[in-house]
């Protein structure tokens, strides 16, 4: 299913496809993950070190307090590649739950649904203002002819100043802590390349089937306006729970709450981990090492240590952390969406996710419940910083100001920090990541960087498999046949498929 990308480079040495190639793989979310059970469906028996103690899935896992199951964000189940779905529900074949997506924007006091819905949105700019956008969108069309040189340039340049600072500005500067003037403009072409004013206002008339009817449909859907998914019934951590009890039953490992200290390239040409477990230290050799960890991490802890330029440019790969507050509530105000864009400076929540509008399972109580207050922040910063009780109060607050509930509607409530929840694309990410993948290239022979964080570039969870699922390729062929850095690297594959 991967020769619409292209991915195939010519063949090198490498190890010989037999069942006694050992392979170790640092994490368990879903690159790591579909990596494992891959590998052990061809005989292989993988072992995995997970650092959380309880949860598989990594950013995709499904935290469960008192009952209450709630995403680390919300994960949509779908993808324009038959075989990753296929995958899914190979895993998952009697709970993959179809879901009607609802979305809004919160913009200035008001919602705008998404997909956009043209009459709404008419009224809730009023005629002057819709036509000011108008003008300002083919102002844009006739004027810029240069490549844009960050986000804010890129979004400028293709949907004009005012939707712009109406529906970009305020919320991506929120999710990423820095003027949209220092993010590259290659996230944006990854992320919302085949999105445009006219689709967009094409499809508010004439909306997307509900399901493609073909995979040629699946191909060409732009995947921010499908408005239909897949989700697994308990949520995300569900499929990846399934994923580690079939790895484990075909005879691999998946160690929990272990951390890796230590990766050496021996003189053997093997790998030799150190992992950590309580006050528990052992070493394991592999064949093949396989990282869907913070790659700055990786290439710091490798030993020998990689030339100087090389740790230089890891150093510089940034992240930004995420905490979710998940207020259990008295729904006296209800809402239908599966999650809400708050595009409002003025408050800090940036998405809002109602876990019952996911899945009804994910509520265990009838007449109750879970919103997922989303907050991007980094470790350096006071809201990172808060005690839990605090942000609590917050988030009430918030969802309070934006009349979502009633003041004594939040009866409890659960905060889950994440941190190096994204990495961060800005001006320097691209230079960098590419001293590192020649760095690794060299030296590093047989250690595969699989998924978003290992890889450090814009990744959904089924572009994070696909790199898992092409290195599982690579090393059973024992060739490195597919270049698995290419993955979601044209931007035109995100969105759209090319001929």
């Amino acid at each position: 299913m991967f020769a619409e990308l292209p991915l195939t480079k010519p063949s090198s040495p490498g190890s010989q496809n037999k069942p006694g190639i050992r392979v170790g793989i640092i994490g368990a979310g879903p690159a790591g993950l579909t990596a494992a059970y891959l590998l052990s469906k061809e005989g292989l028996k993988p072992v995995v070190w997970e650092a959380d103690a309880l949860y598989v899935g990594g950013i995709s896992r499904t935290v469960v307090y008192k009952g209450y199951r709630f995403d680390i964000g919300g994960h949509r189940f779908f993808s324009k590649s038959k075989e990753v779905e296929d995958f899914w529900s190979e895993l998952l074949p009697d709970d993959l739950l179809t879901c009607s997506r609802l979305s809004r924007i919160y913009y200035q006091g008001k919602f705008y649904s998404y997909p956009l819905e043209i009459g709404e949105v008419i009224s809730n700019l009023g005629i002057s203002e819709t036509l000011l956008t108008v003008a300002s969108y083919l102002k844009a069309k006739l004027v810029n002819r240069t490549e844009p040189d960050n986000l804010e340039d890129w979004v400028t340049r293709k949907f004009g100043g005012r939707l712009y600072m109406m529906f970009f500005k305020s919320y991506t500067e929120k999710v990423w802590g820095m003027p949209c003037s220092e993010i590259s403009a290659d996230w944006a072409a990854q992320r919302i390349k085949g999105l445009s004013l006219s689709k967009a206002a094409r499809n508010a008339l004439w909306p997307q089937p509900r399901a493609p009817k073909s995979e040629s449909d699946r191909a060409t859907q732009i995947k921010t306006l499908i408005t239909s998914f897949r989700y697994p019934r308990l949520g995300p951590g569900m499929l990846w729970e399934a994923a580690a009890e079939k790895v484990k039953a075909s005879g691999g490992s998946v160690q929990m709450g272990t951390r890796i200290t230590a990766v050496e390239h021996t003189p053997a040409g093997t790998w030799r981990v150190t992992a950590t477990q309580g006050d528990q230290s052992s070493q394991q050799e592999v064949d093949h090492l396989i990282s869907s960890a913070p790659l700055g991490w990786l290439i710091q802890t490798l030993q020998p240590a990689l030339p100087a330029d090389v740790c230089e440019a890891a150093s510089g790969l940034r992240y930004r952390d995420f905490l979710t507050v998940a207020l259990i509530v008295k729904p006296r105000v209800s809402f239908g969406d599966n999650w809400l864009y708050i595009h409002d400076p003025d408050l800090k929540v940036g998405r809002i996710q109602n876990f019952g509008n996911w899945s009804a399972a994910m509520v265990p109580e009838a007449g109750m419940a879970c919103y997922g207050m989303e907050y991007f922040t980094s470790q350096q910063e006071t809201l990172w910083n808060m005690h839990d009780a605090d942000l609590i109060a917050l988030a009430s607050r918030e969802l309070e100001a934006l009349k979502l509930v009633h003041p004594g509607d939040v009866v409890d409530a659960s905060v889950v920090r994440q941190p190096k929840a994204y990495p961060v694309y800005d001006e320097n990410y691209q230079d960098q990541r590419q001293v590192i993948r020649q760095a690794l290239e060299t030296h590093c022979p047989r250690l595969h960087v699989v998924g978003r964080n290992g890889m450090h570039q814009y990744n959904n969870q089924d572009h994070s498999m696909m790199t898992a699922m092409l290195t599982a390729k690579n090393i059973l062929l024992g060739r490195q046949d597919y270049d698995t850095w290419k993955v979601n690297q044209d931007a035109e594959y995100h969105e759209e498929k090319t001929d």
